[in-house]
């Protein structure tokens, strides 16, 4: 069993940053690590993912040269650096463990976090 606690979230203007954290207790080596995201009404969406050494990352087209997945095995954590926020990167931003490397698909998530709330006010 894997236990994920995401942290970070907040308000934020449009153009500013946010670094969200997610901690895992449990076995996670060799797993990827991935961030996801819900804004009301809409489904569940891939952000990025990063495989265990982090030699192989994903990012959603929308957040490319913006957002910045990082992970520290030694802490077990995973991180989420988002910059030049929009408004419509405004959601519940949760993360995933999956044994598949660096995989985009929710759906080969097993382990998930209850999410931390980002607002990006215009």
């Amino acid at each position: 069993q894997v236990q994920l606690v995401e942290s970070g979230g907040g308000l934020v203007q449009a153009g500013g940053s946010l670094r969200l954290s997610c901690a895992a207790s449990g076995r996670t080596a060799g797993y990827a690590m991935g961030w996801f995201r819900q804004a009301p009404g809409k489904e569940r969406e891939f952000v990025a993912t990063t495989s265990w050494v982090g030699d192989f990352q994903n990012y959603a087209d929308s957040v490319k040269g913006r957002f910045t997945i990082s992970r520290d095995n030694r802490k077990n954590t995973v991180y989420l650096q988002m910059s030049s926020l929009k408004p419509e990167d405004t959601a519940v931003y949760s993360c995933a463990v999956s044994d598949q490397i660096a995989t985009m698909v929710k759906g080969e998530y097993k382990y998930w976090g209850q999410g931390t709330q980002v607002t990006v006010s215009s």
